[in-house]
């Protein structure tokens, strides 16, 4: 039987969270719950030059964040964690159709993957309190978390609804299925 208790964690590296981010140490504590309750944890690491290269002490994931030894890695290099990766692959040898998303940066990589992985037909639902981003010229980081989860929640992707639910809710679900 495949484990329904699937998180996929984006881009929680020491060199995105090199910039400030929005309620750091809450959404690093939710994530860390995610992966506690869930049965399957896919880690995405985003790879670029100036200080996010494969293998790099930027590139390494949060010390903070738990990393079960059954998890998943996939290095991506677009915000689209399925551009020219392994994901797709990842997920269907391992059966996954559904899993719940959070990470950084809630307008960058978080939004372009749930996108398009809503668009290829994958059930996804969003922590709600598990994703960030940082301060932008054009919006403070609380109210980009905010649109972004209204914008997700009411997306059109017929036949296939993205869900938007606190991490309270996602565990409580989880714990009883």
């Amino acid at each position: 039987m495949v484990d329904k208790r699937v998180v996929m964690v984006v881009d929680m590296q020491n060199g995105v969270f090199a910039t400030p981010r929005q309620q750091q140490q809450e959404c690093v504590a939710q994530v860390n719950r995610l992966i506690r309750a869930a049965g399957q944890v896919i880690f995405i690491q985003h790879s670029e030059s100036g200080g996010l290269e494969e293998g790099s002490e930027g590139f390494a994931l949060l010390p903070e964040l738990e990393q079960p030894e059954n998890a998943l890695y996939v290095t991506k290099t677009a915000c689209d964690a399925f551009y020219k990766t392994e994901l797709e692959r990842v997920l269907a040898d391992n059966n996954i159709r559904s899993f719940v998303m959070c990470g950084c940066a809630t307008d960058y990589c978080v939004d372009t993957t749930l996108k398009v992985g809503a668009s290829k037909g994958f059930a996804i639902t969003v922590a709600s309190d598990a994703h960030t981003t940082a301060n932008r010229p054009a919006a403070l980081a609380s109210t980009l978390i905010a649109h972004y989860n209204d914008v997700w929640e009411n997306l059109t992707v017929p036949g296939n609804p993205v869900s938007v639910k606190p991490v309270e809710t996602i565990v409580t679900q989880w714990l009883t299925n």
